[in-house]
């Protein structure tokens, strides 16, 4: 690739009068070796996959293998369909959309790691949602992943993109700031805007521990992907309205690295810690394992 920071990202994009998106295609097709319209297949069918995803999560059974999750992604439609939603229709509609998608992965669906499985509703809710709102094709939807990403291959060469390494922040964060930054181009922002719009999301995150009950990417991974859908849409809005990350959006990348880092083992999906280590998160791992969590 040619960029290795946001801001290299930008200022690239500004030299050739590119979007995000066709800056990463066109470098992605330099790195793969394949044509242009093979990239462009290859991530439509992922946004096939995505799409599938969020009708299964909201018609089928997702109950987990354990029992624990499924079934709140319906839940909240419901509410939406009843009018009865404090966020407003668009945005609560984006946030059940991640939790279908988050279900989906829980009960062993097919779904893409965007970046992570922990993170896979986020930019799906928020690409789906915002394809409803906007009538966007299809075309269109698999440039926006092009730009994300794009952002995503900087956070993960600069910071890091797993929870076992850098806490939930480094997932459900980085999920939260690639869908930031790509609705903002897709909703005719510029590249810095969609810069700014990153870091105002990560900067939100930081700190955010990956402390999963049982062991298992459910509680409480699934309602931070709902939670995290609307964030992005939050830092997307406040972005186009010129809102700046007074920080710059790489220097807050470096700053998750070294917060991730110095985060203690127990808080990086070890189950060791945090929500996985009250009293019902000890009750449940021995519901599930037949014993207690030492």
């Amino acid at each position: 690739m040619r960029f290795r920071t946001l801001k290299g990202l930008a200022a690239l994009c500004g030299a050739e009068g590119a979007t995000i998106a066709e800056v990463m295609i066109e470098d992605q097709c330099a790195e793969s070796g394949r044509s242009r319209e093979e990239e462009v297949r290859r991530m439509a069918e992922y946004w096939a996959v995505m799409k599938e995803a969020v009708r299964r999560g909201l018609t089928e059974d997702t109950t987990s293998r354990s029992g624990l999750t499924g079934g709140d992604a319906k839940r909240v439609m419901a509410r939406v369909e009843a009018g009865d939603v404090a966020l407003g229709g668009d945005a609560a509609r984006t946030m059940a959309y991640a939790l279908a998608v988050s279900e989906v992965n829980a009960s062993m669906g097919r779904i893409i790691a965007t970046p992570t499985a922990g993170s896979c509703g986020i930019i799906p809710g928020v690409f789906v949602s915002a394809q409803e709102r906007y009538g966007w094709d299809d075309a269109k939807m698999t440039a926006g992943l092009f730009a994300a990403g794009a952002i995503g291959y900087v956070i993960a060469n600069n910071s890091f993109v797993s929870g076992a390494e850098g806490g939930c922040q480094a997932e459900v964060g980085s999920a939260i700031g690639m869908a930031a930054g790509a609705l903002t181009e897709l909703r005719g922002g510029t590249p810095e805007q969609a810069v700014h719009a990153v870091g105002l999301a990560l900067k939100n995150t930081l700190g955010l521990i990956c402390d999963p009950v049982g062991g298992l990417v459910e509680v409480p991974c699934i309602v931070r992907n709902g939670f995290g859908a609307v964030t992005a849409l939050a830092a997307s809005d406040m972005a186009l309205a010129g809102v700046r990350s007074v920080i710059p959006s790489d220097e807050v990348i470096q700053v998750m690295l070294e917060v991730g880092t110095s985060m203690p083992e127990k808080h990086r999906e070890t189950a060791k810690g945090g929500l996985a280590q009250t009293p019902t998160g000890k009750q449940i791992m021995k519901d599930l394992y037949g014993k207690k969590k030492k």
